[in-house]
């Protein structure tokens, strides 16, 4: 599993910088900066306080960490029609209908 990778994607699909997301999720940002390029493994704490504040589910973040040998039980077609889907969630959870539903 590669979380950082999974972080850093999800940082730059929603457009914040480390600073933005370091801060918001009470690390530092060198050690965000590890984390992204693999060098550290972070608490599961730390990993759910970054993907709170990235506003993702954790669950979603651990399927785009996961590994092709992780994810061997599906076909790679549905492999990458989730990860369409996941990463399209993700760029577009402002204009999405949740939130326009609890905003109402």
């Amino acid at each position: 599993m590669n979380i950082g990778k999974a972080i850093k994607l999800c940082r730059e699909l929603k457009g914040l910088s480390k600073t933005i997301l370091a801060e918001k999720a009470e690390i530092s940002i060198s050690y965000l900066t590890l984390i992204e390029q693999g060098k550290r493994d972070p608490s599961f704490s730390t990993i759910n306080n970054i993907c709170e504040a990235l506003e993702v589910p954790l669950s979603i973040v651990a399927f785009l960490g996961a590994d092709k040998s992780e994810l061997s039980t599906l076909s790679s077609e549905l492999t990458e029609k989730l990860s369409g889907v996941a990463i399209n969630l993700i760029r577009n959870t402002d204009d999405s209908p949740v939130h326009e539903k609890a905003n109402s």
